[in-house]
């Protein structure tokens, strides 16, 4: 179980840090793109909390595994 979890939490991180790396590209110099990218970077926040949320319980569960 606790692999399991680990894995899980690797797996969630990674997608943090992609979600992070978008972040720092900025936006686009053509406003069409910068428009799109606007709307998608509220989505993007929004699974980066719930990402954050899950690895918070993953980390409270292997804590209690210890």
């Amino acid at each position: 179980m606790k692999e399991e979890l680990v894995k899980k939490r690797k797996e969630l991180m990674d997608r943090v840090d992609a979600i992070r790396a978008d972040y720092r590209r900025g936006l686009d110099a053509d406003s069409e793109e910068r428009a799109i990218q606007l709307e998608n970077r509220e989505t993007l926040q929004e699974i980066e909390r719930v990402t954050l949320e899950e690895i918070a319980k993953i980390d409270e569960q292997l804590r209690t595994l210890e």
